[in-house]
């Protein structure tokens, strides 16, 4: 595949899945948000009538967790991609649909899975649905998720092709997920607000480094089409990478120095710049060996050959890329020597003015088999895609138990000076039917489940009928939790910690 000759946006980017990590049920992160105020008289608003959808590794359908008291499913559809068997969604082409009626039909004999073969294997879908919508009454211990009574939707994405796999040089044992993939799901459960009659939430607890960071992607585009429309919400993690060393930040000339560990395959990295900006790179391997100076014409592909070193260097260079409007210099490391790689940027021969800023990211950490890292990183802008688009509401995670950041979250703004993320929510052991979770998808998940707590109220009890995402967003940041101590909206905290309690309490101050 080539950069150069297909363009940048029709190579599908992969996306990873954003969490780090059984114990009786803790309430205190939904305490932290307000939540279980809310669903206590007298709004007593758990989620009902709203329908959550998740894309992700599936759900484990058959827990108690996701049943209503009488033993019947929650659950009003899963669409497996991953099932060839079965009969696809109408209007899609491949996987296999499961209705809620096949669900419960698949929970009426002693082994469900024989009538419904689908199920989570990897359980990060299944500790988000139950962290949003979980209920579950069992000899006097309760569980309940942020939206207890909401009905739940499931697509279980299917793993990335094994050409895109090797291209990006992801590692072997890594989750990765197809961009495409993901937009048909969420066109899959986006639709439900029509025939179901309810509104919508659409939580993604997945990311990625690729992109532009400014929320132009085809995915981010497509979220802000659907956060646009009534009855709907979208709810985006804002990934793990804040602590991670995978973000640059500089202006040119300047040079960039990669630490990468032994036993690599290959890594992939993208450099951003910005208009009028021309660049010109040179890359200097850990034993000195120095490539010329590549001055780019658009559309071409070029690659190193080092005479000491193993490694091959392919660099594509976009010199306005199509969505984002700007530079892009994609560098593909196969088979790098270990040790510090730099990285040389300076303006090309044709450079007569600009700003002379670029970025640079490296991928998600769990896309590399071993550390690679800049040696001067910048924890700003390390917010994963799609959570830079305008329009989603865009969530980073805190610990509620000490009250305190949690380094691991990715940070804004976007790329561009965009303000997000919107909304930070508890991510730090999080309550999940498999056991505490960590992580920014659980942050959204959480998130999620405020979110149809406020659908309910809008649009369900016909408070304000007419809501999308953007409104919700919009009443969720008039109650958040802010401190004097910080100017907001801020890189971390975006606009405060989510408190559904207070939204509401705002309102009825109006």
């Amino acid at each position: 595949m080539s950069i150069g000759y297909y363009g940048y946006s029709a190579i599908p980017k992969l996306y990873g899945l954003m969490q780090t990590g059984n114990v009786p049920f803790n309430p205190e992160c939904l305490n932290a948000m307000g939540n279980i105020q809310v669903q206590n008289p007298p709004l007593a608003l758990q989620g009902n009538g709203v329908i959550i959808g998740f894309i992700d590794t599936g759900i484990r359908y058959e827990l108690d967790v996701f049943r209503k008291e009488d033993g019947s499913t929650r659950i009003v559809s899963i669409w497996d991609q991953t099932i060839q068997t079965g009969t696809p969604p109408e209007g899609f082409a491949y996987g296999t649909e499961y209705r809620r009626a096949d669900i419960n039909r698949a929970l009426a004999v002693d082994d469900p899975l024989s009538v419904v073969p689908t199920t989570d294997t990897i359980g990060h879908g299944t500790q988000m649905a139950s962290a949003a919508a979980g209920s579950l009454l069992d000899q006097g211990l309760t569980f309940r998720g942020a939206a207890p009574q909401a009905d739940i939707a499931v697509v279980k994405l299917k793993g990335a092709k094994q050409y895109l796999r090797d291209y990006y040089l992801i590692a072997d044992d890594a989750e990765a997920y197809q961009e495409n993939d993901i937009m048909e799901a969420v066109k899959y459960i986006q639709q439900m607000a029509v025939p179901f009659s309810k509104p919508v939430v659409i939580v993604l607890g997945i990311g990625t480094n690729m992109g532009s960071h400014d929320g132009t992607s085809p995915l981010a585009s497509y979220l802000n089409i659907v956060a646009s429309r009534r009855s709907r919400s979208v709810v985006v993690c804002g990934g793990n990478e804040g602590d991670k060393e995978h973000h640059y930040e500089h202006s040119m000339p300047s040079d960039v120095e990669i630490r990468v560990s032994e036993r690599m395959k290959g890594f992939c990295m993208e450099l951003w710049g910005s208009l009028p900006d021309d660049y010109a790179i040179s890359i200097r391997t850990p034993g000195g060996e120095v490539s010329s100076v590549l001055d780019f014409r658009n559309g071409i592909d070029k690659t190193i050959y080092y005479i000491f070193d193993r490694t091959r260097i392919t660099l594509a260079v976009v010199l306005v890329e199509k969505d984002a409007g700007d530079p892009l210099v994609f560098i593909r490391f196969d088979n790098p020597t270990p040790g510090i790689w730099t990285v040389s940027v300076s303006p090309s021969e044709r450079q007569m003015r600009g700003t002379g800023l670029y970025h640079m990211w490296l991928p998600i950490e769990q896309f590399l088999e071993q550390s690679v890292t800049f040696l001067a990183p910048s924890p700003e802008v390390t917010l994963t895609e799609p959570s830079n688009a305008a329009q989603v509401i865009t969530i980073s995670a805190y610990n509620s138990h000490t009250d305190s950041w949690y380094p691991v979250s990715g940070r804004g703004y976007t790329r561009n000076g965009g303000i997000k993320p919107d909304l930070a929510a508890p991510g730090v052991r999080v309550p999940a039917i498999l056991g505490e979770e960590s992580g920014s998808c659980m942050a959204a998940a959480l998130a999620a489940g405020c979110a149809a707590q406020f659908m309910e109220w809008a649009i369900v009890d016909r408070s304000a009928p007419a809501v999308d995402s953007r409104g919700t967003k919009s009443y969720l940041i008039q109650g958040a939790e802010r401190s004097g101590d910080v100017v907001y909206p801020d890189t971390r905290w975006g606009y405060g910690k989510i408190n559904i309690n207070g939204t509401f309490e705002t309102l009825a101050r109006l």
